[in-house]
């Protein structure tokens, strides 16, 4: 009786061609595909992304790089949200295999509301309603504007205040929410001066209702912070444990939320406080695709 199949050694394998392939921005192919790829933790990636994918001379470029990368080993994967189904056969037809991430859901679509796709290419991303899209500019002038602590001015109208020790994802996740959801996000560093204290910090106190709080672990916070201040008291197990042991006790105290950042993508915390501050019902726009 042979032994049984470790699919684990083949995804050991050398890294594996991928390519997000779009005739927008390619954000769409980057995110619907890396999702996919997700779920082969044990696979090996090289990724790239090529967006704007419609001229002839854009096609023909693509065309020669997939046919290098089948040549130096297993056919590239093409996550694909290209329009054009003569693009999508060259794609196959240069030795790649080609997952169209919109065929087959528009096809399903068009069937349902009875109306045929336009082809227009790279329409998936254009301006769109020109209210969202100054909604959105707003909220990332108001989330640089709030960066750190910077500004007390207008908290009042903050859809969320993240409070968090330094380096626990307070700003990445802050831009995030403004860039996708148009939503006003201020984050606020909790420093030594902060504490010892009863309640949140004076600044953010009056909004306890809109506060978050991120955390993390001990040991990552100190692997960050060494990457920014090196052998310093800042970047310090010590310190980093008393800073995350007064957060949490902080939050806790004041009743406001709060997650660990330590193994969440932002995508993810950005998911939570959504879900959490009841912001999905807010009357802003849905995330951008």
């Amino acid at each position: 009786m042979g032994l049984p199949f470790d699919s684990s050694a083949v995804l050991a394998t050398a890294a594996r061609p991928v390519f997000f392939v779009s005739d927008s921005t390619g954000i769409t192919a980057e995110t619907l595909g890396n999702a996919l790829l997700a779920n082969f933790p044990g696979a090996q990636f090289e990724r790239r992304t090529i967006p704007f994918v419609a001229s002839a001379n854009a096609v023909d470029a693509l065309e020669r790089d997939l046919r290098r990368a089948a040549a130096n080993g297993e056919a590239p994967i093409v996550f694909a949200t290209i329009k054009d189904a003569g693009i999508r056969s060259r794609l196959v037809g240069a030795g790649a295999v080609v997952i169209d991430l919109l065929a087959g859901h528009l096809t399903e679509l068009e069937a349902e509301l009875g109306a045929t796709a336009e082809t227009r290419a790279g329409q998936y991303h254009g301006l769109g309603d020109l209210e969202q899209y100054f909604r959105r500019m707003r909220a990332v002038e108001f989330a640089i504007e709030h960066d750190d602590g910077q500004s007390g001015r207008d908290l009042a109208n903050a859809d969320v205040i993240i409070v968090a020790p330094s380096r626990c994802g307070k700003t990445p996740t802050t831009m995030y929410l403004a860039l996708h959801y148009g939503l006003l996000v201020a984050n606020y560093p909790l420093t030594d001066d902060d504490f010892p204290t009863d309640g949140l910090p004076r600044i953010v106190a009056p909004h306890a209702d809109r506060c978050f709080g991120l955390t993390t672990t001990a040991l990552r916070l100190s692997q960050v912070r060494h990457e920014r201040r090196p052998h310093s008291t800042y970047a310090s197990l010590a310190q980093c444990t008393l800073e995350i042991r007064r957060a949490e006790d902080l939050y806790r105290r004041t009743h406001i939320p709060f997650l660990s950042s330590a193994t969440r993508s932002v995508e993810e915390m950005s998911a939570v406080i959504l879900q959490s501050m009841n912001l999905r019902d807010r009357p802003h726009e849905r995330p951008t695709p």
